[in-house]
């Protein structure tokens, strides 16, 4: 499941700001350089994809790919 959780993270991620190169260790800010603007463009791709809602503080905690693998995992978002 974490292997298309990862492949999801990624797809969308290069989709919406052209970066490239994920690893579960991947810090959104610090190793691909996103803003705040780019972040929340991801949100929504994941949003309109799953057709939920992620609550701005969750969005916040969640700084490396691992950690959007988890809050998904936790959170039941596992339907890819």
């Amino acid at each position: 499941m974490e292997e298309k959780l990862f492949a999801f993270i990624e797809k969308t991620v290069s989709k919406v700001t052209d970066k490239r190169g994920l690893t579960y260790d991947t810090d959104f800010v610090k190793d691909l350089g996103l803003n705040s603007f780019d972040i929340m463009n991801i949100v929504c791709a994941f949003e309109d994809h799953f057709d939920i809602d992620i609550p701005t503080r969750d969005v916040w905690s969640m700084h490396r790919v691992e950690d959007v693998i988890k809050y998904m995992i936790d959170n039941g978002i596992t339907n890819v």
